[in-house]
């Protein structure tokens, strides 16, 4: 799933890192895919361009000088792992660690409901899809997501709309895949370059 962060309500990274901390992947995984999946901690996960348990080389971070307070110390490091549940489909410290940081985000739970406290205006965003599957996933996301307040509408269209709106940006939240090869090359400026954020039709979603 792909935050836009160019709709403002994804703007500020903790409040991503907490939706990410309340979906619970090995729930869902062992529910319903019978453990068959594996998650991904590194963009080039099992191959030799992975960065996991490698940490930053001098040249690397000679060349990251001028960024070196805006990235995380567990990227650097080497050591970044993506949130890990007890798999109980409601493990307390993943919820814990979500409110506190979407209250340090400006965030306030209300009357079972999570609200913004400059303006009480109510968490909510739409997770746009369309094939069944995507339906389905994202649905029991939005459900872990209703635990916490935050609505997560799933909206189902056809591939054509879909895609329009996929290359004008215009959505909350959709599925995305990004292939990848061992020999990386100008496509990565088309994934994730800013240049292509502001260019319609590119895949930097």
């Amino acid at each position: 799933f792909v935050f836009n962060t160019r709709r403002e309500i994804f703007a500020d990274k903790r409040v991503r890192e907490a939706l990410l901390a309340l979906f619970d992947f090995e729930w869902m995984n062992a529910k319903l895919f019978h453990s068959a999946y594996a998650r991904t901690g590194s963009f080039f996960e099992g191959s030799v361009l992975s960065a996991r348990g490698i940490p930053a080389s001098g040249a690397e971070r000679s060349l990251l000088a001028p960024f070196l307070k805006e990235l995380r110390a567990d990227v650097l490091s080497g050591t970044y792992q993506p949130p890990r549940s007890d798999g109980s489909g409601a493990d307390r410290v993943h919820a814990r660690r979500a409110f506190a940081l979407l209250a340090e985000a400006g965030w306030n739970f209300r009357n079972g409901a999570l609200v913004r406290k400059a303006d009480s205006a109510p968490f909510q965003f739409e997770i746009l899809v369309t094939k069944r599957e995507e339906e389905r996933i994202a649905t029991i996301y939005a459900t872990m997501l209703r635990r916490a307040g935050i609505t997560a509408n799933v909206r189902m269209v056809e591939g054509g709309q879909f895609e329009a709106r996929r290359q004008q940006y215009d959505f909350d939240m959709i599925p995305v895949t990004w292939q990848q090869s061992l020999s990386p090359g100008n496509e990565q400026y088309f994934y994730f370059g800013s240049m292509s954020a502001d260019q319609p039709a590119t895949r930097n979603y």
